[in-house]
């Protein structure tokens, strides 16, 4: 697991901090003597899984403000880095920030240009650094870190002054929008909380005027100013520091700065340096001063994590799928226990309910070939009800029509039952593509029809009959028997007009499968 750890650098000193969920160690002081850097290389050297950022507070810090035309990718980088070389010549640890763009056509952009303008005081440390193959993540500063310790704690950062203390020193800043435009290290001499307070005052008003002289404020404008002190020291502030036409004082608590920024190690005095470690760990800027070069062990380092964080992450992903498998695995034993006990059950209540049923004299095979004949002859089967329907339209047009037997049978009426009952036997039904109808009936027409009359109301019954296509229609016999060369006149058969004439008709359908 990587930890995280602060390595704090003022004039005289580095400090090593650990950084674990909100709490600061000090694991180290390490004096400006050269007896002191082997010490510090083993420090480095005995934590291998840790990332380094060191914050500086040095008095050896410029900054420049300039404009650029609008660029981007390689063409605006190269520009700032001649910039840069143009303003700190001879220095690697610059950075540039970006104070946003201009608001007219060409759309410049405005620069802050920082510089820590003696490396010489960071070279000892970073040569330690590299020897021991410790990951540098950054270099940044105090001046660096005010406007956004103003942004945690919700203070307004539009134009204001932040002065802080550490070092026996005062930090003096003059922020707009979060950025610093300017920021010098002020040495103190009375580091009472009397002499604290005082020399808050003081430095307020000379930065005013500085600011004031430079035209970087207006000589009437009005700032906030912003000064970090312990709960103790509180009152002696607010007595030396009273608001003028040109000063607000606004006085922040450090331990509820602190608890603000859920850091959990409490400032035991004035001093303001844990407030910005804590801040550093947990939101470090983009920015920063260290060169590439600073920084290789760092990118190592990251790929090496990333590395790990693969493979840590494949292995996960085989240990999920390997849980899954095992799962299904358990699902289908336990769905194929539960199955095997429903058959079981299943088995159990068959032969129990079998035990039940009446002995037979034919074996299941013999049973089985029984029902299986009887499955395919009730597809078979067929039913009169269209040949039914089809006389009984007929009927409905001939009302004197009057039936006395109906016969329906498959098959055609003039096959032999030989044949039939040779189908039979054969598996099949008789005349299974054809059924035949044979109608007996009467032509009732009253005592006063004539023969004529009645033999035409039979033609047009059977004419009925032949609309349908399929229908094969033979009048077996006619309401009057019509010899050749004998002709039907009117008053024929007398007496026997006054008696229903019957008639009978064979209808043969062919059937559809």
């Amino acid at each position: 697991m990587i930890s995280r750890r602060l390595l704090y650098l003022d004039t005289q000193r580095l400090t090593a901090y650990a950084w674990r969920n909100g709490k600061l160690s000090a694991e180290g002081v390490f004096e400006m003597r050269p007896e002191e850097y082997p010490r510090f290389t083993a420090y480095l050297a005995g934590h291998p899984n840790s990332q380094f950022r060191i914050l500086a507070n040095v008095g050896e810090e410029g900054h420049e403000l300039e404009t650029i035309p609008f660029l981007q990718g390689a063409d605006r980088k190269a520009l700032i880095t001649r910039k840069l070389g143009q303003h700190f010549q001879g220095s690697p640890l610059v950075t540039a920030i970006s104070l946003g763009y201009e608001k007219d056509k060409r759309k410049n952009e405005k620069l802050l240009l920082s510089a820590l303008t003696n490396p010489a005081h960071f070279d000892p440390w970073l040569k330690c650094l590299n020897e021991a193959g410790a990951a540098l993540a950054g270099i940044h500063t105090v001046a660096q870190m005010g406007g956004q310790l103003l942004k945690k704690l919700g203070k307004p950062t539009a134009r204001s002054l932040l002065l802080t203390y550490q070092d026996h020193s005062i930090r003096e800043s003059y922020l707009v929008d979060g950025k610093p435009q300017f920021s010098r290290m002020t040495p103190l001499f009375d580091s009472s909380i009397a002499g604290i307070a005082s020399r808050f005052a003081t430095e307020a008003a000379k930065l005013y005027q500085y600011l004031d002289g430079q035209r970087h404020i207006g000589r009437n404008d009005t700032l906030p100013v912003y000064i970090l002190a312990h709960p103790h020291a509180i009152s002696a502030v607010r007595q030396a520091c009273v608001d003028s036409s040109n000063l607000n004082f606004e006085i922040i608590d450090s331990h509820q700065a602190a608890r603000k920024l859920d850091l959990k190690t409490l400032p035991s005095d004035s001093s303001s340096e844990l407030l910005y470690l804590h801040l550093l760990a947990i939101e470090p800027p983009r920015q920063q001063f260290a060169a590439e070069s600073h920084r290789h062990d760092y990118h190592v380092s990251q790929i090496r994590y990333g590395l790990l964080g693969l493979g840590a992450l494949a292995l996960l992903g085989g240990a999920l799928f390997a849980a899954k498998q095992l799962y299904d695995t358990w699902s289908l034993r336990q769905e194929a226990q539960a199955l095997a006990a429903s058959e079981a059950e299943l088995s159990w209540r068959y032969r129990e309910i079998s035990a039940t049923f009446p002995q037979l004299e034919i074996d299941n095979e013999t049973l089985r070939r029984v029902t299986d004949r009887q499955s395919e002859l009730l597809k078979q089967q067929r039913l009169p009800d269209d040949a039914f329907r089809l006389v009984s339209r007929a009927l409905d047009e001939v009302p004197t029509a009057h039936l006395d037997a109906i016969e329906w049978r498959l098959g055609d009426a003039a096959a032999p039952a030989a044949t039939q009952q040779t189908s039979v036997k054969a598996g099949t039904m008789p005349g299974g593509n054809s059924e035949t109808i044979t109608l007996r009936g009467q032509i009732r027409l009253g005592p006063s029809a004539t023969a004529r009359q009645t033999l035409a109301t039979f033609e047009h019954f059977v004419e009925l009959l032949r609309v349908d296509r399929n229908n094969d229609v033979n009048v077996v016999q006619q309401p009057f028997d019509i010899e050749s060369g004998r002709a039907l006149r009117g008053g024929d058969a007398d007496s026997e007009s006054t008696q229903p004439r019957q008639f009978a008709v064979q209808i043969t359908r062919k059937l559809t499968p």
